[in-house]
């Protein structure tokens, strides 16, 4: 497992302190780093923002950055990123934006300047070969899309089928 460093060149823009404008990790070997608000806004129910972080990447060939919810945000407030992840592709030099939704039904959300408002995680990408087939080999899971494993109140083996020759109902 590669635990090594990749290197980001990092534009900052607007920021009075440096420091406080890159993005961090708030644990050593976090996946995720902290992005934070260049702007503040104030996020009515059910409303959405785009909000810039004041920073511009230039990721390695063959890496992306994905921009994805705070957990904290989410269960305390409500807040999420809309689109997550977000991607950020390699060749992409413009302000990382991060657009919140407030999915809260009755409380307002409020952004100040330099509040953490999302993480990127950084991760190798593959450049697919893709090759036209008439027919895709077989697996498992075949055709099953959508609910096919079943939803709430399925069995853990995660047939959505009620096979009475290995399940009973109870009536």
């Amino acid at each position: 497992m590669n635990t090594g460093t990749v290197p980001v060149l990092i534009v900052v823009s607007g920021a009075d302190h440096l420091e406080e404008a890159l993005p961090f990790a708030a644990h050593p070997g976090d996946a995720g780093f902290d992005v934070c608000a260049a702007s503040s806004v104030t996020l009515a129910p059910g409303q959405r923002a785009t909000i810039g972080t004041g920073i511009s990447l230039a990721l390695p060939h063959g890496y992306a950055a994905y921009v994805v919810p705070r957990s904290g945000l989410a269960a305390r407030h409500g807040i999420t990123v809309l689109n997550a992840p977000g991607t950020i592709d390699a060749g992409y030099r413009g302000e990382v934006a991060v657009t919140l939704l407030n999915t809260d039904s009755t409380h307002e959300f409020s952004v100040a300047v330099g509040d953490r408002i999302a993480q990127i995680v950084l991760h190798p990408v593959h450049t697919p070969l893709f090759t036209h087939v008439e027919r895709l080999p077989g697996s498992a899971r075949g055709l099953g899309g959508h609910g096919s494993t079943g939803g709430f109140g399925a069995s853990r083996s995660g047939s959505s089928t009620d096979d009475t020759s290995t399940h009973q109902r109870k009536e």
